[in-house]
């Protein structure tokens, strides 16, 4: 099958990222696959340029002119940037996608800092109505159920495609995601995919007060448990693990990789505690009953559910209750707080909130059916012996992670004013329009602009994952230092500012942005063992890479929102889902760091949203 004949007959959707109904025959997955180009090279003179402007606003001109001879230095005929760039023409004409090896590995896999807050993002899913542990075993039935409704269409290759601007994207990270788990080691990780096993697993794990269970999904004749049949057996697994003094084996996954990958060496001499390990990573996902947190009010609740969803609370409340190597862990809570948290090695966002998607809307539809009662097997309790050394290695992982808890400063807000509309209804991308605002607002804090990161979605390429949007432009710098002056015509600049995020943007999601082509001229170079060339030893290179915001637009039809920690010390993480009329957004930072503060942040992008508003709305449409 070529791509003309797999795109045939798919509906095209406006708009820019709106999954469309197709049904795929089987096979249709690869066909589709090898129908997607491959993720180019850009070419290296452009990257040169593309590397200046984004330079200009955040370093200062002594350093711009110096990083300027290094470049032109570099990019000579037959000198060491030639050389690399072919050596990069060389490797992508070899692989599927010259990046994405090299990125799972940089990214991801060598990082070496805790999966907690540093790298897995989490996701709040919208309030619910239950207070008690019936209400959390229907919800949880009904999840574990919406979920293996969406596995079967990965299984059966119906998953719809989507679409990016009118082309169609790589699926290929929905394969990634369930029945998958990162395993440590002592200096570099890997993950393993168990779905494409000759027996892929059939079971999930449960985890409630620490304790561990296999819990059989599907019969015998490969149907999936109904509603009822999972919350039968969620109840037993509830009825046997009620006493709550148990060793929470599961904080050991939020430690430093190093130190995990040595617990873990030591954990898995002993039988048992091998198979139990591998028992979680092998399976479809996992589902923490979490128990309740102390009541928050209502302005506190998302804040509260955000940092539950991050990293559970520390070693005293749902910490332990985790496998933070796990792909996916749908998490719970017996006072209705409920998301997920998902290891970030296989996947991104949007396919993961497709997923939730998905499964919102299943549930909705899913009331709880009397099945027959065929009698199930008793869920399977994993066991572990502790050994004196695994508890020393616990009460560590435990010290460590109360330090993170209590380091992570968080803000869950919704911007209520307006959402999409607004942006929309002055032709202005709603993702410029908030990211140019989260320049003001930085700006106005700080007095200058920082580098600022934004994923791209790459997915348009065949195994595509992200480069950055650099949303700090020459011109984001102008409008955010002029709106405050009141001598100078704003509405232009405000409007150039937002078209030049859209062109970067655009200009990212074709594979022509500098971030993974710098990162991949680098690798070439550490690959040839050659000498690492002088621009990335430059100061104005480690000062683009201190990305101070780091941020991600997520969107989503539900009404929830995604968190994750920032990726410097100094720095802000900001996550945002526009609805059609209000943002969801969260906004982390270090309480360690006496320069930052998230509610603050949040607050000064509230005043900046509403401030811009303001002033498009004074303005007399036949000026733009």
């Amino acid at each position: 099958l070529d791509s003309g004949s797999v795109r045939a007959g798919m509906v095209k959707p406006s708009g820019l990222v709106k999954p469309v109904s197709v049904t795929r025959i089987a096979g249709r997955y690869l066909a589709h696959q090898e129908g997607l180009p491959k993720l180019p090279v850009p070419p290296l003179q452009q990257t040169c340029e593309r590397y200046l402007t984004a330079l200009t606003p955040i370093v200062d001109p002594e350093e711009l002119n110096h990083t300027r001879q290094l470049l032109e230095e570099f990019q000579k005929p037959g000198g060491v940037g030639d050389r690399l760039q072919k050596g990069l023409e060389q490797r992508a004409k070899k692989m599927e996608n010259w990046l994405s090896d090299w990125w799972l590995q940089t990214a991801y896999l060598d990082y070496r800092m805790p999966v907690v807050i540093h790298s897995s993002p989490g996701v709040v899913l919208p309030r619910t109505e239950f207070s008690d542990r019936q209400g959390q075993m229907r919800y949880a039935a009904k999840l574990i159920a919406g979920v293996l409704d969406f596995k079967s269409m990965i299984d059966n290759e119906t998953l719809p495609v989507e679409y990016l601007g009118g082309k169609s994207l790589c699926m290929n990270q929905y394969y990634q995601v369930l029945s998958s788990c990162r395993i440590p080691g002592t200096k570099r990780d890997n993950v393993v995919n168990y779905a494409l096993d000759k027996r892929p697993p059939t079971h999930i794990t449960v985890v409630h007060n620490f304790q561990f269970f296999v819990l059989d999904v599907y019969n015998s004749d490969g149907t999936p448990l109904t509603v009822d049949q999972i919350y039968i057996q969620l109840e037993k697994i509830w009825n046997s693990s009620l006493q709550s003094n148990k060793e929470p084996i599961g904080i050991l996954t939020s430690n430093h990789r190093n130190s995990w990958g040595k617990a873990y060496n030591n954990l898995i001499k002993d039988k048992t505690n091998k198979e139990s390990v591998r028992a979680i990573q092998k399976s479809i996902f996992t589902v923490c009953l979490d128990a309740p947190m102390p009541r928050a009010s209502d302005d506190m609740y998302r804040t509260r559910a955000g940092v539950q969803m991050l990293h559970g609370g520390g070693s005293r409340w749902n910490s332990g209750n985790r496998w933070f190597d796990k792909t996916l862990q749908f998490i719970i809570g017996e006072d209705g707080t409920c998301g997920l948290i998902y290891e970030h090695a296989p996947a991104e966002g949007p396919p993961i909130v497709s997923l939730i998607d998905h499964v919102v809307e299943y549930m909705k539809s899913s009331e709880m059916v009397r099945t027959p009662m065929v009698p199930l097997r008793m869920p399977q309790k994993l066991r572990f012996n502790i050994t004196p050394e695994i508890k020393k290695d616990i009460e560590e992982a435990k010290q460590n992670m109360n330090i993170m808890v209590h380091d992570l400063d968080m803000k869950v807000s919704v911007f209520s004013h307006f959402g999409k509309d607004f942006p929309k209804s002055q032709k202005m991308s709603p993702d410029a329009f908030i990211q140019v605002a989260l320049q003001l607002a930085y700006y106005r804090i700080y007095k200058h602009c920082c580098p600022t990161y934004e994923s791209a979605s790459l997915r348009m390429f065949r195994l595509g994952r992200t480069d950055t949007i650099r949303s700090t432009s020459i011109d984001s710098a102008k409008f955010v230092k002029a709106m405050d002056d009141p001598n100078t015509e704003k509405v232009a600049l405000l409007d150039k500012a937002v078209k030049a995020h859209r062109a970067y943007t655009d200009m990212a999601i074709r594979g022509q942005a500098i971030d993974r082509h710098l990162l991949g001229l680098k690798l070439q170079a550490i690959e040839d063992l050659a000498a690492l060339p002088e621009i990335f030893m430059d100061t104005s290179y480690a000062v683009a890479m201190h990305f101070n915001l780091s941020t991600s637009q997520v969107p989503a039809k539900t009404d929830c929102v995604m968190c994750f920690g920032p990726v410097v010390p100094d720095g802000y993480g900001v996550c945002y889902n526009p609805m059609d009329a209000h943002i969801n957004f969260a906004v982390s930072a270090f309480n360690s760091c006496q320069d930052t503060n998230a509610t603050r942040l949040a607050q000064a992008l509230e005043d900046a949203m509403l401030d811009m508003k303001t002033l498009l709305e004074q303005t007399p449409k036949a000026k733009l």
